[in-house]
C-alpha cells in the first residue's frame, strides 16, 4: 500500500508491506515502488531519508511484513531554462499565445538529462522571455506537451491571464485535439473507442498500463483513415489528456502505435526512430477574444514516407 502524504519542499511516500514481499531487499523494493534507481535509494538511505519501523534503514535491509517504510524524497533543483536561437515552426501567433508545431524528437521542456534544445529554450528566446509564469522556471508558458518522438501542434501562453484559461478548457476537456497515427493490425469496424482507467505500471515506474489502481479515467476514440498489410493508420479524438494515452490504449487492446519503442513490439521499426504520432488539428476558445480558433499542419515526412512504404507492400501484395 502507498499513501503521497505531502508534497511541500519533497515528497514523502508511505508503503507497507505485504506478505508476498517478505524478505525482498529494501533497496530493490522501494525501486519498483518509486520508480527511483537503487543507487539513488541508497543514497537517500545514507541520508537518513528512508525509515524502517521509525528507524534509519539499511541498505541491506531485508523487509518483512506489516512493516511500514517512510521514503522522503527531496524535490529536484528547478532547472532555469535559457534562451537558445533555435529554429521553431510558428502556425499562430498574437500577443497572449502562439500555436507551434513540434517536430519529432525535439523535447518539450528542460529535464535531467535534456537541460537545453528544448522547445522552451526555443520560445523563450522567440518570446524574449514573455512567457506565462505558471509553469514555473521549467515549463513557461507550457500549457500541455507531447512525447519527445510525437510530432505536431501544441498551443503555449505568453501570460498568466491566458495560461489560466486554456487550462480550464484542458481540465473540462473542451480543447479539440486530434492526432494522426499507424498502428499494428487491422480493424474489422471503422470506428471505435478505448475507454480503460491510465496509471503508473505496476513494475516499472516509468511505463504507464491500464489499471485499476491509482489511476484516472481515460477515453479515446479513433477512426481508420486506410487499412494496409499487417497495419491500419488511424486518427484518435482525446477526450482526456493522459500521459501517453493513445500509445497505451492501442496497445491495451492489441493495437501497437508504429514504431513505439516502449509499448510496441521488440523488434521496432527502426527507420521511424520513435512512435509514428502526430497531433493535428488542434481547436480551441482563445481566453481573452473569446474567438474559437482551429489550426492544422501536413503530416511530416517521416509519417508520409511510412505511409508509402506501406502502400507500395499493399500493391505488391494485392499483386
Amino acid at each position: 500500500k502507498r499513501r503521497l502524504l505531502e508534497k511541500k519542499r519533497m515528497e514523502r511516500f508511505e508503503f507497507v508491506v505485504q506478505p508476498e514481499q517478505a524478505g525482498e531487499r529494501i533497496d530493490r523494493f522501494l525501486a519498483a515502488q518509486t520508480g527511483l534507481s537503487r543507487s539513488a535509494l541508497q543514497q537517500l538511505m545514507e541520508q537518513g531519508g528512508v525509515l524502517y519501523a521509525g528507524k534509519s534503514a539499511a541498505k541491506n535491509q531485508k523487509i518483512q511484513p506489516g512493516i511500514t517504510i517512510c521514503v522522503e524524497v527531496p524535490d529536484a533543483q528547478p532547472l532555469d531554462a535559457v534562451p537558445q536561437n533555435i529554429p521553431v515552426d510558428i502556425v499562430y501567433e498574437d500577443e497572449h499565445l502562439l500555436v507551434v508545431n513540434k517536430p519529432k524528437g525535439m523535447v518539450v521542456h528542460p529535464a535531467p538529462g535534456n537541460p537545453d534544445g528544448t522547445l522552451v529554450n526555443a520560445l523563450l528566446y522567440h518570446c524574449a522571455g514573455r512567457l506565462s509564469s505558471i509553469g514555473g522556471v521549467v515549463r513557461p508558458g507550457i500549457v500541455h506537451r507531447i512525447d519527445k518522438d510525437t510530432s505536431g501542434l501544441l498551443v503555449v501562453a505568453k501570460d498568466d491571464v491566458t495560461h489560466t484559461g486554456l487550462s480550464e478548457q484542458m481540465a473540462v476537456h473542451s480543447i479539440n485535439r486530434v492526432y494522426q497515427t499507424v498502428v499494428y493490425g487491422g480493424f474489422a469496424q471503422d470506428e471505435g473507442f478505448v475507454e480503460a482507467p491510465i496509471g503508473r505500471h505496476k513494475t516499472d515506474r516509468k511505463k504507464m498500463a491500464v489499471t485499476e489502481q491509482n489511476s484516472k479515467y481515460a477515453y479515446t476514440a479513433y477512426h481508420v483513415l486506410g487499412r494496409y498489410q499487417g497495419f491500419s493508420h488511424l486518427e484518435c479524438r482525446l477526450k482526456t489528456g493522459r500521459t501517453h494515452q493513445i500509445r497505451v490504449h492501442m496497445a491495451s487492446i492489441g493495437h501497437p502505435v508504429a514504431g513505439d519503442p516502449v509499448y510496441g513490439p521488440k523488434n521496432v521499426i527502426k527507420s521511424l526512430q520513435g512512435q509514428c504520432l502526430h497531433a493535428k488539428p488542434l481547436g480551441f476558445v482563445h481566453p481573452i477574444t473569446g474567438q474559437y480558433l482551429e489550426f492544422d499542419s501536413e503530416l511530416p515526412e517521416y509519417f508520409t514516407r511510412f505511409l508509402r512504404s506501406l502502400g507500395k507492400e499493399q500493391e505488391e501484395w494485392n499483386r
